[in-house]
């Protein structure tokens, strides 16, 4: 039996905070604020935009690395901060996340349009998060009661190793059988999940604006004067480079155009992989 390269798209495995709801991505980001503030210890809201998208145990122990926020930490404590106090952090942002979660759960303008789109065009629903279990539980409750169902969740701590790591795409792949990583899209606003797709050898997707790497809600998005939007995606591509997505787009709401572009490439014997 041979080897046959799939000639259309099975699946999309989507990200949530800044890809489907949160637009901005303020959820996880300001929480890191307020769980180092009650260790007495600042980090700014860009400082905790860094590492998005990983797990949020890998995302503290990137920022307590960061030699500044170490330093403030050794100020505070008279040491610099172990993996024991990473944990404590952890354990106090895992409550504050899960209180406050509901507080940005909104879906991006268009998102169910687009997912409507999608499923038209017979493709499988995956999701996965730098969320762990308990608190994605709440996210899924929370989408559900917006209209938004999708077709499997794999949540951090529910692989190995999650970002920037493939397992929690491929996971994915498993659950919704699909015959083929080179018919699945992932899409994602972080560089750790565009990393993760392209680790599982999947067709990947960055959102430029909706995320974490533009941090604005969707009215101050919509505000942006045309110049300084395009100087936003000039920054956010430089960004993106290092993780070779496929594609650029300002939103979900474009996705469906990808979809068919890609679809037209794997109609023409182009992989991801060559891509």
């Amino acid at each position: 039996m041979n080897y046959q390269q799939p000639t259309h798209l099975q699946a999309v495995i989507l990200d949530w905070a800044g890809t489907v709801v949160d637009f901005g991505s303020f959820a996880p980001t300001q929480i890191f604020v307020e769980a180092f503030a009650e260790f007495g210890v600042q980090v700014s809201l860009d400082e905790a935009r860094g590492p998005m998208g990983m797990g949020k145990w890998d995302h503290i122990r990137t920022l307590c690395n960061v030699p500044e926020i170490a330093e403030r930490y050794r100020a505070a404590f008279g040491h610099p901060p172990t993996d024991d106090d990473v944990t404590a952090i952890y354990e106090r942002f895992m409550p504050l996340q899960i209180e406050k979660i509901a507080d940005h759960s909104a879906l991006i303008p268009g998102a169910l349009e687009a997912i409507a789109t999608l499923r038209d065009k017979g493709l499988k629903i995956g999701t996965c998060s730098g969320y762990p279990a308990v608190v994605m539980a709440k996210v899924v409750d929370l989408a559900r009661d917006n209209g938004y169902v999708p077709d499997h969740v794999v949540a951090t701590d529910e692989v190995p190793n999650g970002r920037p790591y493939p397992a929690q795409s491929l996971a994915n792949v498993i659950a919704l059988g699909i015959s083929d990583v080179a018919a699945c899209v992932k899409v994602d606003d972080t560089w750790p999940g565009i990393l993760e797709g392209r680790s599982a050898g999947m067709w990947t997707v960055a959102l430029t604006c909706s995320g974490n790497a533009l941090g604005l809600t969707f009215d101050q998005y919509k505000a942006l004067p045309q110049d300084k939007l395009e100087q936003e995606r000039k920054r956010i591509g430089q960004m993106f480079e290092g993780s070779r997505p496929h594609y650029l787009i300002d939103t979900i709401a474009e996705l469906p155009a990808v979809i068919d572009d890609i679809n037209a490439r794997l109609a023409r014997g182009e992989t991801p992989q060559s891509a």
